[in-house]
C-alpha cells in the first residue's frame, strides 16, 4: 500500500470521525437542552395542586399576578434553554471543525462560554422571579 493510499484512508477515517462527533454533539445538545428545560419548567410547577388543575389553568386566563409571572418565567426559561442549547451545539461543532486553528478554537470556546452563561441564567430564573415577586409584593 502506497503512502498516498494510506493518507487517503486516514483522511477518510478522520472525516468520518468528525462527522460522527458532530452528530453526537448535536444530539447530545438537544437531549441536554430538552431535559434541562423540562426539569426547570416542571420543578416550578411541582407545588401546584394537581396536574389536571394545572392543565386546565393553562387554557384559562391567569387568575392572578402570580400566575402571570409564573407563566412568563416558564416562557423565558424555555427560550433561554433553547438558545443555550443552540450555542452549545454551534460551539461544539466549531470546536471540532477548528482543525487546530487557534483563532477558531478560541471562538468556539467563547461560544461554549456563552452557552454555559445561558444555562446559568436559566437555572437562576426562578430565583430572579421570586425576587421580582418580593418587589411587586404579590
Amino acid at each position: 500500500m502506497s503512502s498516498r493510499q494510506r493518507r487517503t484512508t486516514a483522511s477518510s477515517q478522520t472525516h468520518s470521525l468528525k462527522v460522527a462527533l458532530i452528530a453526537l454533539i448535536i444530539l447530545g445538545g438537544i437531549v441536554l437542552g430538552t431535559a434541562l428545560e423540562y426539569a426547570l419548567a416542571h420543578a416550578a410547577t411541582a407545588t401546584a395542586e394537581s396536574s389536571v388543575l394545572t392543565a386546565v389553568s393553562v387554557l384559562a386566563a391567569p387568575a392572578s399576578l402570580n400566575a402571570v409571572i409564573d407563566n412568563l418565567r416558564n416562557v423565558i426559561v424555555g427560550l433561554l434553554v433553547a438558545l443555550a442549547t443552540l450555542f452549545l451545539t454551534v460551539g461544539g461543532v466549531r470546536y471540532i471543525l477548528a482543525g487546530g486553528d487557534p483563532g477558531e478554537v478560541e471562538a468556539a470556546k467563547k461560544t461554549l462560554r456563552y452557552a454555559a452563561l445561558g444555562y446559568g441564567i436559566a437555572v437562576l430564573a426562578p430565583l430572579l422571579v421570586s425576587v421580582l415577586k418580593g418587589i411587586v409584593g404579590s
